[in-house]
């Protein structure tokens, strides 16, 4: 028959036990070893020792050699260690300094504190003006039903608007782009007018004559017929010029 293997003594985690029947126990053993080892310390050295403890459940315990009230006493009214001057006052200027240091840090903390209060409540006050005043910027969920309906119909409108004017705007570019396309496809040669050119009608091929440009069927009424022997096109009158003269054509005239 095998024996059990014990886990053997082991280290207890030095943590507060959460159990309060174990921390109750264990403070009971704890504290009669404590004492058990300042008694011997007292034997052994001839100490004076003072041990005050308070259970978990608040009860008082403790232990002292000679007396606890006596050691007591006598470590209330020992005097302070002696000191020098120097090493006192030079302790004293860095606490002082501390101080200062630490005072000046916790104002400028406590001024910016106030600062953004004063910028949060000025802000809030300037959101709530503008929502009274514009309360399409509140936030959705601050929105009543009936104003939640009619910023849903406002939507829609500009949406709407919004579709028409691209429509819009991209048929003036395909249109743009139709016209710019049929007269680069043409083949025409564009006219470029110079200075330095004269129209002369006894240059045009005989038997030409200018084209009507009125349109079709069109009659000037109440017009008078031409007398006999009128010519409406006289010596040196050329349609091709804008003036209906060619330059130097008659006396006084250009």
């Amino acid at each position: 028959m095998t024996k059990k293997q014990s886990k053997g003594r082991q280290r207890v985690e030095m943590v507060k036990m959460k159990n309060d029947s174990n921390l109750q126990v264990t403070f009971s053993k704890r504290r009669a070893g404590l004492f058990k080892k300042a008694s011997e310390l007292c034997t052994l050295c001839g100490a004076e020792i003072a041990i005050i403890v308070f259970s978990p459940g608040r009860k008082v315990f403790s232990f002292g050699h000679p007396e606890v009230e006596a050691v007591m006493d006598r470590y209330l009214n020992m005097p302070d260690p002696p000191q020098t001057s120097g090493t006192m006052q030079l302790i004293e200027a860095h606490r002082n300094a501390n101080i200062r240091e630490l005072n000046m840090q916790l104002t400028q903390v406590a001024n910016r504190l106030e600062a953004a209060k004063k910028r949060g409540e000025e802000l809030n006050e300037m959101r709530k003006a503008i929502q009274s005043h514009c309360w399409w910027a509140s936030p959705f969920e601050e929105l009543s039903l009936p104003q939640l309906q009619k910023l849903k119909t406002v939507m829609e409108e500009l949406k709407k608007n919004v579709a028409s004017q691209g429509n819009h705007l991209l048929m003036q570019r395909m249109n743009t782009q139709q016209f710019l396309m049929g007269s680069s496809s043409s083949g025409e040669i564009p006219y470029e007018p110079k200075d330095n050119i004269v129209f002369d009608a006894n240059m045009m091929p005989a038997g030409y004559s200018a084209p009507n440009m009125m349109p079709e069927g069109f009659s000037a009424p109440n017009m008078m017929p031409p007398p006999p022997g009128f010519n409406p096109h006289p010596e040196g009158y050329n349609y091709l010029n804008p003036l209906g003269y060619n330059p130097g054509f008659g006396r006084g005239f250009f």
